[in-house]
């Protein structure tokens, strides 16, 4: 079913009578081409994109709870392309093309707003951090401006000047950058996946990964076994335990990154905002609530909600940013499972064992890599062969050390990133 204005005020008049369900609910078959392990965000686009890019249709997207209930609807939907390091840089910038012509492409409004991101800095140091971060977006193609004080408080006019301890400096502001609807993204790909015949397979538990002489030869489920000459995982935060099925240990860390929205309020907040002295990021929606979140909760869990004291560390950061926000009620917070690799950046690679795919580790990066991620996961899967703007996301790099893509300069300590 085609989208258009005319639909819409078509279905008004025949009182929404004529929609159909915007993806099938099969049964899984016995055999498939490639069967993908979540469907999250990275699991439908890169089912979308093999059918889409690679003619590959024969495929089984298996997702234990609902189609986005994952982290793909449980983030901060900001969408942007300001990363430093080449292997990082390339690859996001091409996310970032593919965002822009995403809801052509999927005839779905995923309502992708390029509002503009401007990361905020405190300090001569970190003025100088930003002009380097800045030219090296732009000598990728990508769009950065260094902003004064003054310039900040004509488009900020709402944060704390007067703060004596974190003087306002600057920001660097990146104008491609921005927000998405982050459920419709999720139910644009599924449509589209599901259009071009990929079965996707809700309330399907992988419980077994299926391997003979090094190969994969299927899975198990519960709703019974699934063959397949390939397998591709993609279940972000729960990747080790998946990964454990096939008897492989991955360099990550689960970590929970919590999330809040206040009450609807009127448009107050133009773009997405970062505070350069705390971990502290803020947007506002369509909606009219304030979305936020700040440091992941710093011990491993697999449980999809935080803990109070992350939650006052986040709130005091809001407060020291922009005290106006104290007047606003919170609704409601939310926790994602954060998959953290040790150099902070992802893996898009093959494994030992044949026929089985890794796609995981992406820390805060896994909602705006989403284009990106699947169609380069869907070229490694289909060709044999690393797409170029993700060839540096390498397993082996943890093995040999070479390549490492330290991004934020802190280590190989998984919760610093």
């Amino acid at each position: 079913m085609g989208y258009s204005g005319f639909r819409v005020l078509l279905e008004g008049f025949r009182g929404q009578s004529g929609w159909k369900p915007v993806w099938r609910d099969p049964d899984p078959r016995d055999e498939y081409d490639v069967v993908i392990v979540g469907g999250g965000g990275h699991g439908l686009s890169t089912a979308y994109y093999l059918a889409k890019e690679h003619g590959i249709t024969n495929v089984a997207v298996l997702e234990r709870g609902y189609l986005g209930g994952g982290n793909v609807g449980r983030n901060t939907t900001i969408v942007r392309a300001n990363y430093f390091l080449p292997g990082n840089s390339e690859f996001y910038s091409h996310s970032l093309k593919l965002w822009e012509g995403l809801e052509a492409d999927l005839n779905y409004n995923v309502m992708h707003s390029q509002r503009g991101i401007i990361n905020l800095f405190h300090s001569d140091g970190q003025r100088d951090a930003f002009v380097r971060r800045g030219n090296a977006m732009i000598n990728q193609g990508d769009d950065a401006e260094l902003l004064g004080p003054d310039r900040i408080r004509e488009m900020l006019p709402y944060i704390d000047f007067s703060n004596p301890r974190f003087p306002v400096y600057g920001g660097l502001y990146h104008p491609r950058g921005g927000t998405a609807r982050h459920d419709a993204v999720a139910w644009g790909y599924a449509r589209g996946a599901d259009t071009r015949g990929v079965d996707l397979i809700q309330n399907c538990e992988v419980t077994g990964i299926d391997i003979e002489g090094g190969r994969v030869r299927g899975v198990q489920t519960s709703r019974g076994p699934i063959r397949a000459r390939k397998i591709a995982l993609a279940a972000a935060g729960r990747s080790s335990q998946v990964a454990q099925m096939a008897g492989l240990k991955l360099p990550i860390e689960s970590h929970i990154l919590q999330a809040f929205v206040t009450e609807g309020l009127k448009p107050v907040i133009d773009h997405v905002v970062s505070f350069g002295m705390g971990h502290f990021y803020i947007s506002q929606s369509d909606k009219g609530g304030l979305v936020f979140g700040g440091d992941l909760d710093f011990y491993s869990s697999y449980a999809q909600r935080g803990n109070l004291p992350m939650k006052e560390h986040v709130m005091e950061a809001a407060m020291t940013l922009m005290p106006v926000i104290g007047k606003a009620r919170v609704l409601r917070s939310w926790g994602g499972i954060m998959d953290m690799s040790p150099d902070g950046s992802p893996i898009i690679d093959t494994t030992p064992v044949e026929g089985l795919f890794l796609n995981c580790g992406w820390c805060y990066g896994g909602f705006k890599a989403v284009p990106g991620s699947g169609f380069s996961y869907a070229h490694l899967i289909a060709t044999g062969r690393h797409h170029e703007p993700a060839a540096g996301f390498r397993l082996e790099r943890f093995n040999t050390g070479r390549g490492l893509m330290d991004e934020e300069g802190t280590g190989a300590q998984h919760n610093l990133h």
